[in-house]
Parts: structure tokens; sequence; C-alpha cells
């Protein structure tokens, strides 16, 4: 071989590998550059709902090297503002809760295509760049329910909540499901406080519920299980593992993790997938969004029945063999 046709060789060689280098140099760029994520939360931080995206997303800064930073307690007025700051500053996504400003966070989120906006709404997404979430927790409160159907004296269970929204109704519903499968002569009893955060208002109502005979109580909203503690009677959290609010009422605790669902959506922001679509799923028994937190201080007073029972139950939904009822419509007390 000649020195002019090795010339040639490497000089076609190289025509062909430069566009691949070209295309190669962003992409690696991009996987050296740190992710910048911001949250928007309309309450602040202690109320649980927020706190479950929290508590991931500071996950998410410790194991996937995001870089995290968040506004607590943002009212409707100042929600628009906060949003476009982050959008501005250079963050590559942005969530939160929308469910009291959804059309303030879809219009930011359409000024600024190329940021990615993932939120909590009870609205489908919108294109080109607005996901969603929500907590699909209505599973770990179906077997909640049956505990509960179990463990009432007086049969009559109750449940305090924020408002009849079906994110919410849907939890309550199926609880109430939950305790009338393992008990026909249950009575379900329901109170809204017309806020997402609201301690002594929903402390307030439970009281109001347990003078009514309701001796087992869902506490859909922080608040409730101090009055459960107060009064001594069986409580369920919710959220997170509430035990620490009420060691010695706390029978269990519906608890959302919302780190399959961080997970999913910072992964395809870093593979620069991301689309609009609905995440809902991760919040699913599942794919591990969302569970019964251990029995604490109950699992030695709770029967080997009761702990059989529930132990059964999830795992027939765990396999798809049973589906616990989506019922999004307003409870009613009987």
């Amino acid at each position: 071989m000649t020195v002019t046709t090795i010339r040639k060789f490497w000089v076609s060689a190289l025509s062909m590998l430069l566009p691949v280098l070209a295309w190669m140099a962003p992409v690696d760029a991009l996987a050296q550059k740190k992710l910048k994520v911001a949250a928007v939360f309309e309450t602040p931080i202690e109320e649980p709902w927020v706190n479950q995206i929290h508590v991931a997303l500071k996950k998410a800064e410790q194991e996937l090297g995001i870089e995290y930073q968040w506004s607590e307690s943002v009212k409707s007025a100042d929600f628009a503002r906060v949003m476009r700051e982050y959008a501005e500053g250079g963050y590559d996504l942005i969530m939160g809760d929308s469910f009291g400003a959804e059309r303030i966070a879809r219009r930011v989120a359409r000024d600024y295509p190329n940021v990615a906006f993932t939120f909590g709404s009870g609205i489908g997404p919108a294109e080109p760049n607005f996901a969603v979430f929500d907590n699909w927790i209505h599973e770990p409160a179906y077997l909640a329910g049956m505990i509960a159907g179990k463990l009432t004296k007086s049969n009559t269970v109750g449940a305090v909540a924020a408002m009849t929204i079906p994110e919410v109704n849907r939890l309550c519903n199926a609880f109430c499901a939950g305790a009338k499968e393992v008990n026909e002569a249950v009575k379900c009893k329901f109170s809204f406080i017309g806020s997402f955060f609201d301690p002594p208002k929903a402390k307030e109502a439970a009281l109001a519920q347990i003078e009514q005979g309701v001796d087992v109580i869902y506490a859909e909203r922080f608040g409730v299980i101090e009055a459960a503690a107060e009064r001594n009677i069986a409580a369920i959290g919710n959220m997170s593992d509430q035990w620490e609010l009420g060691p010695k009422s706390v029978v269990t605790s519906v608890v959302w993790d919302m780190w399959p669902t961080v997970k999913q959506v910072i992964n395809q922001v870093q593979a620069g997938v991301f689309t609009s679509q609905d995440f809902g799923q991760f919040s699913f028994m599942g794919k591990g969004g969302s569970f019964l937190a251990p029995y604490h201080e109950w699992d030695a007073t709770l029967s080997a029945e009761i702990k059989d029972m529930v132990a059964a139950r999830r795992q027939e939904i765990l396999d798809g063999t049973f589906r616990a009822p989506i019922d999004e419509s307003a409870p009613k007390s009987e």
C-alpha cells in the first residue's frame, strides 16, 4: 500500500468519524452537567403530601446527584412568579403541587417549552412539557380499612379529610370499602375540613367523630392523630409513617413513596426523553409507590388473623388478582 493510498484511507476514515464525535460531544456534556431541579409547594413542607415529594427529591439529591432547591407555602398570587424565577434561573425540571394553581402552573409551563414540568394534579398532562402525578394510594387505604373493620368495637369507623375532590374521595371510599368487606355491620363517617393543611380544624373534626362513636379513625389530614391519642382510640396515619405522632394510637399508616415517581421523571429528563405524561402508575403498590407502614407497637396487639388477612390481600393486589375499588364520588356519612 503506497503512502498516498494510506493518506487517502485516513482522510476518508476521519471524515466519517468527525460527525460522530460532533454528535457525541453535546451528549457527553449533558451527561456531565448537574441536573437542576426545583420544587414549588403551596403548603408548608411539614404538610405530609408535599413532604413526601420533598423527601424523594432530597433522596435524588444524594443518589442521583441533582441540584435541588424548593419554595414552600407559595400562595396562588406568587405561584407564577416563583415558577418563572426557577425557569429563567436555568432549572431543567420543576416539580410541585398545582391543585390550587392548575391554570397558573400550566400557563407558565407553556412559556418555557424547553423546561420539564411535573406537578401533582387532578387533571391530565398537557403537551409539550407538562406532566402530572397523583397519590394513587387507594390500595393500602383499602388494606387499612380491613384492619379498621376488624378492630372496631362500636362498628363505627371514620375519616377526616381535606375536601371532596377525586384524589381524596378515592382514599376515603377505599378505606370504607375495606372495612365493610370484613365487617358488614360497619358504618362509615366522613368529615372534610375544606383545607389541605389546618391541623386544629382536623383535630376538632376528629373529636366530633369520636363523640359520635367512632373508635377507629383514618387521619387523611394532619391533626387527627392528636385527637385519637387524647381519646385513646385507634388511628391510621396517611402519606408517611406517622407512628411517632401517637405511638399507642397509630396502628399503621397508608404510605405514599414518591421515590419511584421522582426517579423515573429525573431519569427521563437526564436522558432527554421526557414527555408530557401521567406518572400516576408509579404510586401504585406494584411499582413500590405505596404500602402499609409497619405495625410498630401494635405488632404484638394485632391478632394473627388480622395480619394474615392483610398479608394475603396485599399479595393478591401485587399479583394483580385483586383490584382495590377506585370510587371518586363524594363519600357520605352513614
